[in-house]
């Protein structure tokens, strides 16, 4: 298994039952874990391998009765080759500058997140932060996280992408862009296709999308991405075409 051993004590806590946001009728819970303190990448990264996702300074997984559903996919970055709508996302996008910076929360980011929640979340959690928890989304990291800023050739900031660096590969945290662009832009199938070629610059094999779930319209973009990986209980295998 796919696994680097843990080097302290981690202790896990499961949360309380709560409506699953992707799957109707169903209750989720988590199991969850603080990564903050000495050795934070490297406990990261082994529950990373291990299909544990970050938010903040935890990281959680899915721990719900009788429900595996939330399958951990990864992208094989060195196999990925677009092809198709792929392809064309990608040259209709080729006029963008993409900019690598730390992890550090502006209001021009969070002007162009709460549009994006508006318009395409309206309903979520996530639609009612204010600056102060945008801030912490991004900057309450315990490891090595970044965000990609996509501009346009007059500056204009299109879309971004939190994201967080593995021993192995990079890790899609979060990703958000501007409602009101072309279609043809379709930003975030763009994302996804830079964070691979980001990951093959710094010589890392994969891309790490969080959960996939096979009846979930939300989740579908995921399976376009392929050699794709999940993790199951025998650790990682290639899902089929």
């Amino acid at each position: 298994m796919d696994q680097t051993p843990l080097k302290r004590p981690q202790f896990f806590f499961t949360t309380a039952p709560m409506p699953c946001p992707y799957l109707d009728g169903r209750l989720e819970r988590k199991i969850v874990t603080d990564l903050s303190g000495p050795g934070a990448d490297t406990v990261h990264d082994a529950l990373s391998r291990a299909g544990f996702r970050r938010s903040h300074t935890i990281a959680y997984a899915p721990a719900c009765p009788g429900c595996q559903a939330c399958l951990p996919v990864r992208i094989v970055a060195e196999e990925f080759v677009p092809r198709g709508t792929l392809k064309r996302v990608w040259k209709a996008n080729a006029d963008l500058t993409t900019h690598l910076l730390p992890a550090v929360a502006t209001a021009e980011q969070f002007q162009l997140f709460s549009r994006y929640q508006q318009n395409r979340h309206g309903e979520s959690d996530m639609a009612l932060m204010g600056f102060f928890d945008y801030r912490s989304m991004v900057e309450d990291s315990p490891i090595d996280t970044a965000m990609a800023e996509f501009r346009t050739a007059d500056g204009t900031l299109l879309a971004g992408c939190l994201l967080d660096r593995m021993g192995d590969g990079l890790s899609a945290v979060y990703s958000f862009f501007d409602p009101e662009a072309p279609p043809r832009r379709s930003l975030g199938t763009h994302m996804v296709m830079w964070l691979v070629d980001q990951a093959r610059a710094e010589g890392l094999d994969y891309v790490y999308l969080g959960y996939w779930i096979e009846n979930s319209r939300k989740m579908a973009y995921k399976q376009r991405f392929r050699p794709l990986e999940a993790f199951g209980p025998e650790g990682w295998y290639r899902l089929a075409e």
